[in-house]
């Protein structure tokens, strides 16, 4: 074979090589995700009476946040991320300074949750989620997820979707228990969703994971005696906050 002959036959293999390489999967074990969380307000005022009607003419369809969750190997840490002007304006929803620390290789997790004027520091272990896994597949920030199915709190129905393309079991608020990084969170009933609108590939500094400190220790089942006993007189609305603050 001619050197110009060889000289091409070894470009096209490289090249071949190459193309093989970049269709690979890349495996993340640490970086940053941003989630979008959406609450549809409308829907969760229901059409039941005129004072909900007057309420949607003043008020967005939508409110949206975003969050940061940090992750490094198993250990995640989820934070208030961009703020958006547009919520100045509207009432504040539970959850919306949520800072939730998790070490998933030791089951537990710290959060940080403001209730009202109140801050608690709730340390507790992390939730066991028994999750039906589905043949349903979607692309979420690049990632090839799949659906999973389960139920909390003892009547909330959650629709997950997890990429073991991100090797740390992690997701949004307390989700976790999936064979990978949970990048897209649905409460069906509750009109919420949580979900990632960007992944980033980048370091992790130790000092970045750090859990929160601030706020009245207790656990779950403290803080939801809490509410219950403040809210009691709240009605369906009361059931509502609770539902939203333990998630």
């Amino acid at each position: 074979m001619s050197p110009l002959r060889c000289l091409y036959a070894s470009s096209l293999l490289l090249i071949l090589h190459l193309q093989g390489l970049s269709q690979e999967a890349i495996f993340l074990s640490e970086g940053k995700i941003e989630f979008e969380r959406k609450i549809n307000l409308y829907a969760q005022l229901g059409n039941d009476d005129t004072w909900s009607e007057l309420q949607k003419k003043n008020m967005p369809q939508f409110k949206t946040a975003w969050f940061n969750l940090l992750f490094k190997k198993n250990r995640t840490l989820y934070a208030p991320g961009r703020e958006n002007p547009e919520n100045n304006r509207l009432q504040q929803q539970p959850a919306e300074d949520n800072i939730v620390w998790s070490d998933l290789d030791n089951g537990k997790f710290i959060s940080e949750k403001k209730v009202f004027e109140e801050i608690f520091l709730v340390q507790d272990s992390t939730r066991r989620i028994r999750w039906k896994m589905t043949d349903e597949t979607r692309k979420i920030a690049g990632f090839n997820c799949r659906r999973a199915n389960a139920m909390i709190l003892d009547s909330t129905y959650v629709v997950a979707f997890y990429t073991d393309e991100i090797l740390t079991p992690g997701g949004p608020e307390s989700f976790t228990g999936l064979p990978g990084m949970i990048l897209g969170i649905a409460l069906p009933h509750e009109h919420i969703t949580w979900f990632a609108t960007r992944v980033q590939a980048v370091p992790v500094a130790d000092a970045e994971l750090t859990a929160p400190l601030k706020g009245k220790k207790v656990d779950n089942a403290a803080l939801k005696q809490t509410l219950t006993q403040s809210l009691k007189s709240w009605g369906k609305y009361g059931l509502r906050y609770i539902q939203a603050t333990m998630l």
